[in-house]
């Protein structure tokens, strides 16, 4: 029971530390940041393997599904 208690102790000083530096907790990546992240593999891939009329196809399919 002690244990949980340090837990909730160090936790909440934790959430303090990161609301007064202004830094995201993990898992609060903005899309851009994870698109900017990914693009360059998916590129490399879609050359290595020439699979640019899957790219193509997939784009086009999550396009008309966000209605664009």
């Amino acid at each position: 029971m002690a244990r949980s208690t340090e837990r909730t102790v160090f936790g909440a000083r934790g959430r303090r530390a990161t609301a007064t530096l202004g830094r995201r907790p993990s898992g609060t990546r903005h899309p851009l940041v994870a698109v900017a992240m990914v693009l360059p593999l998916a590129f490399l891939l879609a050359v290595v393997f020439g699979g640019w009329e899957a790219v193509v196809t997939q784009a086009s399919s999550v396009a008309g599904m966000l209605g664009r």
